[in-house]
Formats: structure tokens, sequence, C-alpha cells
């Protein structure tokens, strides 16, 4: 059974889905003014291995993850560079889902923009208002957060207790200070009409009523970062007990910040990673190893002594995948649809404990040890060798590892019989003749 850390509890808990054998997961996405940076890539990458993890186990999973294409940063992206707002929304929103394919996520099954779930937003705001939930202050309209019994339940914060520094505008208006903005009213930048006047959304909203409009009043499993756990997953909560008078999600998981080589990634100091360019550098499987090497709420560090761990560890584990392909091949073995069962349960069982993939590495090199054992032998056991190969292959594709299988042709074959019988003949010119051959081909 998997068992994940619900963030509302503090426990860790078995999972049990709304609908049998079904998941509805919405993780919260970007605000596309920017390009993505690696703090949130992590979110992507944790997510998706998690939306595999299920599939492993023979969930269907329904994910969602939004596009937040309105909102203040935008518009004034937009301003300086003299395009539309629109304009600016969609050439991130494709280097999002460029990066998306770069890291080997699997592409969410529904991306909502609040740009076209503005007549919903609405008339949700609407409904707050009507309820008594929310009021309305010259055109901007606010949520009464002292209108829900239980603000605060998210993030284990009481009303009159929280912490100093939580992002909160400054309206001598506003009847609570904590009261946050449903609608804003606005002469800047994209409008839509509304019951309050010309204005615009504000944040905490929007990804209430695109769970709502997507997946249902009631969801199995929200995501994201951290960081949003305070205000927005909070205030998300709070608008939808208000409005629907229920729960939004079974289970709340966040994961941890990233750190760049032990500090904070932060614009004041200068040391922001653009995911697109950590990529490139470090390539797919090297960044999602990385990702996952540390527990999915546990800060990771970009360094250079983690970057270069994660490479030889990686290497450790594809090295010998591409020389099972090799033996498998001069041994001219037919594929079966055979694997270890019980590796590849093991492996699952750390997996389900809570995304534990530290634990679930130690089952990969334990895998990897065995077949580099049997492939040491003289007298290899091909099917052993195979049903590691493919237990490995199976691990890797739940952590989104890309395993390309090394196909050998009748050239290779024969370059490889010639150099195992010069080596055989102690003619070491024509050994490392062949052997020379065979690294320009990328096969040793």
């Amino acid at each position: 059974m998997i068992r994940l850390y619900n963030s509302k509890t503090l426990k860790i808990e078995d999972f049990i889905p709304i609908k049998e054998g079904h998941v509805d997961m919405y993780v919260c996405g970007p605000t596309v003014y920017n390009y993505a940076h690696i703090g949130n890539a992590r979110p992507m990458v944790v997510f998706d291995v998690l939306k595999r993890l299920f599939e492993a186990e023979g969930y269907s999973v329904t994910y969602a993850s939004n596009y937040t294409d309105v909102d203040d940063k935008i518009i004034n992206r937009a301003i300086e560079e003299g395009i539309s707002e629109e304009e600016v929304a969609n050439k991130y929103i494709e280097a999002y889902q460029e990066l998306r394919k770069s890291l080997n996520t699997e592409t969410p099954d529904i991306t909502p923009r609040v740009t076209m779930t503005m007549e919903e937003i609405i008339a949700f705001i609407k409904s707050l208002v009507d309820q008594g939930n929310a009021y309305e202050i010259d055109g901007d309209v606010y949520f009464a957060v002292d209108s829900v019994k239980n603000y605060g339940e998210l993030s284990h914060q009481k009303l009159d207790e929280l912490v100093a520094g939580a992002r909160i505008e400054n309206n001598d208006a506003k009847r609570n200070p904590y009261d946050f903005a449903l609608w804003k009213k606005t002469d800047k930048g994209i409008k839509w009409s509304s019951p309050w006047g010309e204005g615009r959304p504000g944040w905490h909203t929007e990804c209430v009523v695109m769970i709502n409009n997507n997946l249902g009043e009631k969801i199995d499993i929200h995501g994201g970062g951290m960081d949003l756990k305070f205000p927005h997953h909070e205030n998300e909560v709070a608008q939808q007990e208000a409005c629907h008078h229920n729960d939004l999600a079974n289970y709340w998981l966040h994961n941890a910040m990233v750190n760049i080589d032990g500090e904070k990634m932060s614009k004041s100091l200068g040391n922001t990673l653009w995911a697109k360019d950590v990529v490139q550098e470090l390539s797919t499987n090297l960044t999602r190893w990385l990702m996952s090497s540390v527990h999915y709420r546990k800060e990771l560090n970009f360094s250079e002594e983690t970057i270069d761990t994660a490479k030889k560890e990686l290497e450790k584990v594809l090295n010998p995948l591409r020389q099972a392909d090799i033996k498998l091949a001069l041994g001219n073995y037919e594929e079966k649809d055979i694997y270890e069962e019980k590796l590849y349960r093991d492996f699952l069982d750390a997996m389900d404990d809570d995304m534990n993939t530290p634990n679930a590495y130690a089952v990969i090199f334990e895998a990897i040890k065995q077949l580099n054992q049997e492939l040491r032998n003289k007298e290899i056991n091909y099917d052993l060798v195979y049903r590691l190969r493919v237990s490995v292959e199976k691990m890797l594709n739940v952590l989104g590892i890309i395993v390309d299988k090394v196909i050998l042709n009748e050239e290779d074959k024969e370059i490889f019989e010639m150099w195992n019988e010069a080596k055989s003949n102690k003619d070491f010119e024509a050994a490392d003749r062949y052997r020379g051959l065979l690294i320009e081909k990328g096969l040793i």
C-alpha cells in the first residue's frame, strides 16, 4: 500500500483513493512571466515520479497542473516588451512545456489557464460574497479569514499567532490584515468585467476554481512546493470550506526547497539556476537522478560535490546495463517476459513508503551488484542477466530515468568476436585496433 506524508495531519498515512483504483492529483503550476529556475523544476520531477509510482502500482491517474497567465508580473513584462500579456504568457508556457520534455516528465492530463476560467472564477467569488465570506471595498473584493473556523489548519498556525513576514497586503480598509484579495480593481493591463467593476482575480482563488472546474469539489492529492503551503494553499482550503463546505483535498504533499552550494536560491544572492541550463549542462538523466537522490521532503543541494556524486552513481547503474545489452546481443539471447520480481517489489515497497527514494536507490544498487557479479562469470546465466537488466530498467522508469538499449549489428558483433579472439591469442596490437573501433562506435 502506498503511504504518504500528509502536510495537513503531519503524519504518514495509508493512501485511500476517493474512487477505487483512481487518483485525482493537482499540482500548482507556474506564473508564466519568466523561465523556470531549478527550484520550479523540483515539483515537476517529484510529482511526475509520484504519478509514475501510482501507475506502476496499477492506479489510473488524472494529473492537472495549471498555468497562471494573469498576474502583475506578466502585465509589467508585457509593458516592458511592448507586447500583449497573452504573448508573454504563451512564450513562457511554451518554454515550460519544452522544459517538461527535456526533463522527461509525463505531460499533465489537464493544463488549465486562468484566462480560460474567468467566468467560473467570477461566479465563485460572487458566491463567497453572497454567503458573507467575502466583501467589497471600492471595486476590490476580499476574503474574510475569520469567517471560517479552521483558518490556519493546513499550516498549523492560529490566526492571532501567524508568523511575521507572511505575505500580507497592507490595506487599512480591510477588516483583518490577513484578509486576502479575491478580485482586484485595476486600470492597468488586461482586465475583465465583473459585478464589482473591471479588474482581475487574486492568485489564491484561481487554483481552487480550476480544481473544481476540472477535477471536482474534492480531490485525492494537492501538491506543490513548501513555499506554497502558506498562504497560498491555506487560502485555497479556506475558500473551499467557505464555498462548498468540504475539504479541497484528502492529502496535501509539499516538496522542500532547492539550495545552491548550501545557500537558499534567491535573486538577491544572484545564484539562480535556470532549469533549462541545468538540464542542458547535466543531461536529463543526471538532473533527475540528482533530484531524486534526496527525499522529496528534505532540502536538495546543487553543488559540484553533489553533482559529481550523482554522476558517479548514475554511471555505476547505467554502464552495467549497457554491458548486459552487449553480452545478451553477443549471446543471441531472445527476449522474454521475465524480471526479478522480488527485487522490483522491494523497490516499489521503498517508493510506497512516502516516496523514499534513498531506500529505493539502495535496491537499485543491490540489483546492479548482482548483475555485475553475473557479468563477470565465465559461464553467463543469460536469463538471470536479462531478468536483472529488465528489473533495473523498470525501477528507473518509475524514476523517469531513460535507459537507451544498446543494439549491435552484424558488423559490431564481428568486431567484438575479433577483439576477443585477438585478446585470447595475445595479439595486443590487433586487440587495441579492434578496441579502438568499438570505442569509436560508443560500444565500450
